[in-house]
């Protein structure tokens, strides 16, 4: 009797849905796990096997916000804080496994992994604190606290340890100026470029982290695509913010 009251509540959420809720809060948890495996490849010194592994990481974290808001996860699993526990895993999957490398691979000059892999695990608690971390049409504001996507460019370009330090001051800098950056899958603007961008940006990483050949073209496209986000920043922060909806 309770079980056909529960299903012929019109107010309530059917049990396929609320299945459904329930798997993207498993494929956001599994972050975690591809974050922890990230972790160990980083330990044990397979810098190419812990970027792939963040990489798979970075993908769940691009779907999953599309798939709870097309679900409807908030109204099927009231229980759960999607939102925080994408928080918690990107924390750890874009600030503290990346710092563990800057801490670890001789991407800094010596006498500074420690200092410089404080920084960014510091200025990143701001990024997830700070309510304002979004614009009203889903820019970033302030850097992002993509710090696996800055220790991954030190990778595939090789840069030099004082420029890679230079840079994670910037970017640590940055964190409290508000530039906006985009969003890839949240933000109209563009976005009949942006995706492609991404999509390519992608497949160039991959192809440099197999070191593939031809690693020169994937490297130019690599390039290109970052210089694409470099363009949208600059183009979102010298715009006025629209006004917030009521």
């Amino acid at each position: 009797m309770a079980l056909q009251e529960l299903d012929g509540d019109p107010g309530g959420p059917d049990r396929i849905r609320v299945a459904q809720a329930w798997a993207v809060h498993v494929l956001t948890a599994s972050g975690a796990v591809l974050g922890f495996l990230a972790l160990a490849a980083t330990l044990e010194g397979d810098l190419v096997a812990a970027f792939l592994w963040l990489f798979a990481a970075l993908a769940v974290d691009g779907v999953d916000g599309t798939l709870a808001r097309r679900v409807g996860v908030r109204e099927a699993t009231p229980q759960v804080d999607g939102a925080a526990l994408d928080n918690v895993i990107d924390y750890f999957t874009y600030v503290a496994v990346p710092a563990l490398m800057l801490h670890q691979h001789g991407f800094l000059p010596p006498g500074w992994e420690t200092p410089a892999s404080a920084l960014v695990m510091g200025a990143s608690c701001w990024t997830f604190a700070n309510a304002e971390a979004k614009s009203t049409d889903a820019w970033f504001v302030g850097f992002p606290a993509t710090w696996n996507l800055v220790v991954l460019a030190f990778l595939v370009l090789g840069t030099g340890p004082w420029l890679n330090l230079g840079i994670v001051a910037l970017c640590a800098a940055l964190t409290f100026v508000p530039w906006k950056y985009c969003h890839p899958f949240r933000v109209r603007a563009f976005r009949a470029v942006t995706l492609p961008v991404t999509a390519a940006w992608g497949v160039a990483t991959l192809w440099l982290l197999l070191d593939w050949p031809w690693r020169e073209a994937a490297q130019a496209v690599w390039l290109a695509a970052a210089g694409w986000f470099a363009v949208l920043t600059a183009w979102r922060s010298l715009r006025e913010d629209p006004p917030s909806r009521p």
